[in-house]
């Protein structure tokens, strides 16, 4: 089962280019920061601007980099049935450890089309697939029914990231097929309101930027609450207090569209340049100084820039 913290990894960009030193610096943190894996190439990796051998490339490099350390969940849905399958297959080939596939987006498929879509790609791969329902972005939703019927009928499709917004999806997902169902927050300031109702982590964009915090708050509440695990409600609070103090990050990283802010951000911070593909530019001057007090009154760029000088310190001794 795929529990706890995946990391949304953006795709980080330097003239044009995929910028590979920087993304093997950014997994590098995530590893540090103990997440359970990380998802390139999804929305938060600009999957839409990236062409099919970047696309490869990435994941490749994201399962070298990751180095079996932390799992690589990768991004190879599209709203095209064949190009899915491709991606996912290539995905198998370089080592990924499962799928992540979005609801096909645009066509707005009728439901049979959606089932059809989604247990022709699982027959496809060996990969253990995670759905992923975001109808904001889609235009139509996993229905429960849909994801119960692929559930029973492709037996690598072994979980969803639901990504819509309400608790009450989770609880019906659940209800529908038990469990041994993996579901995944898609939101993170969502993250406690779901796992209270039936999911198991988070697949999240602040992690990018906060991994160890993230990480700390999902695995408490996991140790609290999960009755196969210590089921010890002292951890609860733990979770509660990160999630309240950390939140305005969670909101602020969605000022605009993802992932122009946690790109901005992973700037501010120096761990990436800040470079988007059109149709994606730069914050309004506004936004991006009201993320950067958000930033700095969390510590979270005094904390990093830190702990930066601190191991450059000792990389010079060794």
């Amino acid at each position: 089962m795929f529990t706890g913290t995946y990391t949304a990894i953006v795709t980080p960009f330097r003239n044009g280019q995929i910028d590979e030193a920087a993304l093997e610096r950014l997994i590098r943190l995530q590893i540090r920061g103990g997440v359970d894996g990380i998802v390139p190439v999804g929305t938060t990796g600009e999957s839409p601007t990236v062409d099919f051998p970047e696309h490869i490339r990435i994941i490749k490099l994201a399962v070298k980099f990751a180095d079996h350390k932390i799992k690589v969940i990768a991004g190879t849905g599209g709203n095209s049935t064949k190009e899915a399958v491709y991606l996912t297959q290539e995905a198998e080939k370089v080592g990924a450890d499962a799928s992540l596939q979005v609801a096909p987006y645009y066509n707005k498929p009728s439901q049979e089309g959606v089932f059809q879509h989604f247990s022709t790609v699982a027959k496809a791969t060996k990969l253990p697939i995670i759905l992923y329902s975001i109808p904001g972005r889609c235009g139509i939703e996993i229905a429960v029914e849909t994801v119960k019927r692929l559930a029973a009928e492709c037996k690598n499709i072994v979980g969803i990231k639901e990504a819509g917004g309400n608790p009450d999806r989770v609880s019906q997902l659940r209800q529908a097929l038990g469990h041994k169902f993996t579901i995944l927050c898609g939101d993170d300031a969502l993250t406690l309101p779901f796992m209270a109702v039936g999911a198991v982590g988070v697949v999240s964009v602040a992690s990018n930027i906060i991994p160890r915090q993230v990480a700390e708050m999902v695995h408490a509440y996991l140790l609290g609450s999960h009755p196969h695990r210590a089921n010890d409600s002292r951890y609860i609070p733990i979770a509660q207090a990160l999630h309240e103090r950390y939140y305005p990050v969670f909101k602020d990283l969605f000022i605009e569209t993802n992932p122009i802010p946690v790109k901005a951000a992973l700037a501010m911070m120096g761990i990436i340049a800040e470079e988007y593909r059109l149709p994606l530019v730069p914050m309004a001057a506004a936004n991006r100084e009201k993320l950067r007090r958000t930033l700095e009154g969390l510590h979270i760029l005094k904390a990093h820039q830190a702990g930066s000088h601190r191991e450059a310190h000792v990389n010079a001794l060794t």
